[in-house]
C-alpha cells in the first residue's frame, strides 16, 4: 500500500488500467469457446513479439527481419531449462528472456557497426540459418524438436478449467506484464534516447549519447521480449521445433508491426489480432474457391504479403498512427 501511494499518478493510472484489462481478459476467457481461448493465447504471444519490434525498430531505428530467430532462441532456452532441470514454469520463461537477451547482446554488438539494409540482411540470414542449425544438434531435438509441457492447470480451478484456458491465463498474464514493463521503458529516458538516435544519431552523439552502446541495449531488450514470445508460442503448441520459428513467422511479425504502426505500442494489439485472424480468412477463402487443402498451404503467406505491400504503400506508419494523426489534425481556418 505504501508503494502504491508513493507511485506517481501516471504510474498508478497505468497500473489500474492494466489490472482492469487483466480482469476483463479473465472474464472473457471464461465465456468463450475453446478455439477463441486458444486464439487469445496466440494473440498474447504476437502482442509480446510485436512489442519487441516496436522497441527495436520504432524507437531505436534498427530494422530487423530476424525476430523469429530470437523467438526460437527463447523457446529452446525455456524448453531445455524445463526438460533438463525440472524447474517451475516461471523460471523457464525467465530463462527464455535471459537466453535470448544474451544472444541479442552479442548480435547487437556486431549489428551496431551496420545499419539499414545491411542490418536487415544480416538478421534475415539469421532467420533463415538458425532453424537449419537447430536441425543438426541432437540435444535440440533435431527436426522433431523438443516437448514443452507446462503441465495441467491446478485442480482447484475445477474440471471445466481446460488446458487451453490455462494457456490463455498464462499467456495473458505474461503479455500484460511485458507490455507494462515495455511501456515504462519506452516512456523513460531510455525510450527518449532511442528516439533521439533514430532521429539523428550524429546530433545525439554530440549531446553526449553513446549511440552504439544504446543500440546494443535496444537489441538486448528487444531480443529478451522476442525470446519470451517464443516461449509462449512453445507453450501454446507444446513443442519447440525449427518449423515453428521459420522465415514465414518473421515476415508475419514485420507485417503485423507495420499494420500496428511501427512506433505505436498500443497498436501491437491490433497487429496481433490481424495475425490471428489471417488463418481464418484463408480457410474461408479456400473453402469458397475450392481445393482447400492445396490453397491453405500458401494462402496465409499470400495474404500476409499483400497486406505488407498495401501497408507500406498506403499507410507506412500504420492505420492506427494515421487515424490518430487525423483525429488530432486541426481544421484549417
Amino acid at each position: 500500500m505504501e508503494l502504491w501511494l508513493k507511485a506517481r499518478p501516471a504510474v498508478r493510472k497505468k497500473i489500474a488500467i492494466f489490472i482492469l484489462i487483466g480482469w476483463a481478459l479473465l472474464i472473457i476467457g471464461d465465456r468463450v469457446d475453446e478455439l477463441r481461448v486458444y486464439q487469445g493465447a496466440q494473440m498474447a504471444m504476437y502482442t509480446i513479439a510485436l512489442a519487441s519490434i516496436v522497441l527495436l525498430t520504432g524507437y531505436s531505428g534498427q530494422v530487423s527481419l530476424g525476430n523469429g530467430a530470437m523467438m526460437a532462441v527463447g523457446g529452446y532456452g525455456a524448453a531445455l531449462t524445463l526438460n533438463n532441470l525440472g524447474t517451475p514454469i516461471w523460471f523457464a520463461f525467465l530463462m527464455a528472456i535471459v537466453t535470448a537477451s544474451l544472444f541479442g547482446a552479442l548480435l547487437g554488438a556486431a549489428a551496431a557497426r551496420v545499419s539499414g539494409p545491411y542490418l536487415a540482411g544480416t538478421t534475415l540470414a539469421l532467420a533463415v540459418g538458425l532453424p537449419a542449425i537447430a536441425n543438426q544438434f541432437a540435444f535440440l531435438g533435431g527436426e522433431p524438436g523438443l516437448l514443452f509441457d507446462v503441465g495441467f492447470p491446478p485442480e482447484r480451478f475445477g474440471d471445466e478449467f481446460t488446458q487451453y484456458k490455462w494457456f490463455f491465463w498464462i499467456a495473458s498474464f505474461i503479455a500484460l506484464i511485458a507490455l507494462f514493463i515495455t511501456s515504462n521503458i519506452l516512456s523513460s529516458r531510455f525510450g527518449r534516447t532511442w528516439r533521439a538516435i533514430r532521429g539523428n544519431s550524429l546530433a545525439a552523439e554530440l549531446c553526449g549519447v553513446h549511440s552504439s552502446r544504446m543500440k546494443v541495449l535496444a537489441f538486448t531488450v528487444s531480443s529478451g521480449l522476442a525470446g519470451l514470445a517464443g516461449a509462449v508460442l512453445a507453450m501454446t503448441i507444446s513443442l519447440v521445433a525449427p518449423g515453428a520459428y521459420g522465415l514465414a513467422l518473421s515476415f508475419a511479425l514485420v507485417t503485423g508491426a507495420v499494420l500496428a504502426g511501427i512506433s505505436s505500442l498500443p497498436g501491437v494489439v491490433l497487429g496481433a489480432f490481424i495475425l490471428v485472424v489471417i488463418p481464418e480468412i484463408s480457410v474461408a477463402l479456400a473453402d469458397r474457391l475450392g481445393d482447400a487443402d492445396k490453397l491453405n498451404n500458401y494462402l496465409p503467406g499470400l495474404i500476409v504479403s499483400v497486406l505488407l505491400i498495401l501497408s507500406v504503400i498506403y499507410t507506412p506508419n500504420g492505420p492506427g498512427e494515421n487515424l490518430r494523426k487525423h483525429r488530432h489534425k486541426k481544421p484549417a481556418h
